[in-house]
């Protein structure tokens, strides 16, 4: 589809049918688009742990759950087929910006007030969201809980240097949608005249007057 097609119709996913596998080669497509993210100093310092095989998605929910009944977000969840754990190596961006042409050979994480190595890798975590939502299928992106990092790392012999950014649930959306799951894609998308602000903040930057290109124009 084309570009604006593409974006303006990917929604996050958060149910699928649990009896259709993502076939390896959107895994292949999704994986090598993302690796076309930008990122600082071209430091590419992503990696992609793909939980393809069900033993292992179960071995990620073993790690990840508390004890007790899932809510409805969760069991959505618990239908995906595929999990891809999005990570980020903070190291490769020290080692990058301490090279000549940047210069900055303290490697001193103080110098980065915006951590890029996780901005970097939910840039490319969009791709292949995109690349995915573009083969006729459907992805989520959500957090794997604070105090299930290091049981993660261990279970999938992740390094201790590297940040879980993000897990990414992939699959063919289920016949019936995401209903009964929780709210959060029944809220509004906030307009650009709301978000966008012309030379200071506070002003607007476009009218909501949609043209036929289905976007805004300046007033």
């Amino acid at each position: 589809m084309d570009h604006g097609t593409l974006v303006t119709t990917r929604r996050m996913r958060r149910r699928f049918d649990p009896d259709r596998p993502v076939p390896r080669e959107v895994l292949v497509r999704a994986l090598t688009e993302a690796t076309h993210a930008p990122s600082a100093g071209w430091a590419q310092g992503w990696d992609f742990v793909v939980l393809a095989r069900r033993p292992d998605v179960d071995r990620y929910w073993e790690a990840t759950r508390r004890p007790g009944p899932p809510d409805a977000w969760l069991r959505g969840l618990l239908t995906a087929p595929c999990l891809v754990l999005v990570c980020s190596d903070p190291e490769r961006y020290l080692d990058r910006y301490a090279e000549p042409d940047k210069g900055w050979q303290d490697r001193s994480v103080d110098r980065w007030p915006i951590r890029y190595w996780d901005v970097d890798a939910g840039m490319a975590a969009l791709l292949a969201l995109l690349a995915v939502h573009d083969e006729g299928l459907g992805g989520l992106l959500f957090g794997v809980p604070g105090d299930r990092h290091d049981a993660v790392r261990e279970a999938f012999g992740i390094p201790a240097d590297r940040r879980l950014v993000a897990t990414l649930a992939l699959g063919h959306p289920h016949p019936d949608g995401d209903r009964g799951t929780r709210g959060s894609a029944s809220r509004a998308r906030r307009p650009v005249s709301e978000v966008a602000h012309e030379g200071t903040f506070g002003r607007p930057f476009l009218a909501e007057r949609p043209t036929s290109t289905g976007y805004a124009e300046p007033s």
